[in-house]
């Protein structure tokens, strides 16, 4: 599948705000599709220390394999297709299979034997083309959190930040940072695990 570019903004919001947004792109129960998110490091967090994030989703019949990281604008995803016997077997063993992901987090110097699986987070997710862009509206559920958060999705950076700015100020959504679901699944697991 290769690599490119990603390029989103993103706020969270409250169900309230959630529910306003699905109207008024009038979206539809049946529009929204569900998304798994599979996630991997190792046990001391060498690719969250790398400000990166190793996941297998599965979307529909698909499963795809995708490490994060930094660029200099945006996310780079390096992204590879998995048959469901490989996804299934790296969630039981961490056996990254060869490929353009394994060969990237090698670059980050991140030892591929030394992955495990670190939980799963469900997102039901639907997606309309606003302006220049694509507007995702996410609901999340992880172990004991559930969450409401909007993506907009760009190509151009400057002008897809004037546009989703707009948009919150048109629905009078605050904004609230919105860390990345990984992120946010890693915190969480972490605050349970003090308890």
């Amino acid at each position: 599948m290769g690599q490119q570019i990603e390029i989103e903004f993103k706020n969270m919001l409250e169900r309230e705000e959630f529910d306003l947004l699905a109207r008024e792109f009038q979206l539809k129960e049946e529009d929204f599709h569900e998304q798994r998110n599979d996630y991997f490091d190792t046990p001391d967090f060498s690719i969250k220390e790398k400000k990166a994030a190793l996941r297998i989703r599965k979307k529909g019949e698909a499963f795809i394999l995708t490490l994060k990281e930094p660029a200099e604008t945006g996310l780079l995803e390096t992204e590879q297709l998995l048959d469901e016997k490989t996804a299934q077997a790296m969630k039981e063993d961490g056996v990254l299979p060869e490929g353009e992901v394994k060969q990237q987090l090698e670059t980050l110097s991140v030892p591929p034997a030394r992955l495990q699986y670190f939980g799963t987070l469900s997102t039901w997710r639907a997606e309309k083309k606003f302006e220049n862009g694509l507007i995702v509206l996410d609901h999340s559920r992880y172990l004991d959190i559930e969450d409401y958060e909007l993506e907009y999705e760009v190509t151009d950076e400057a002008a897809g930040k004037i546009s989703f700015e707009a948009l919150l100020a048109r629905f009078h959504i605050p904004v609230r940072t919105a860390k990345n679901k990984v992120r946010r699944f890693y915190e969480r697991k972490y605050q349970t695990r003090q308890n």
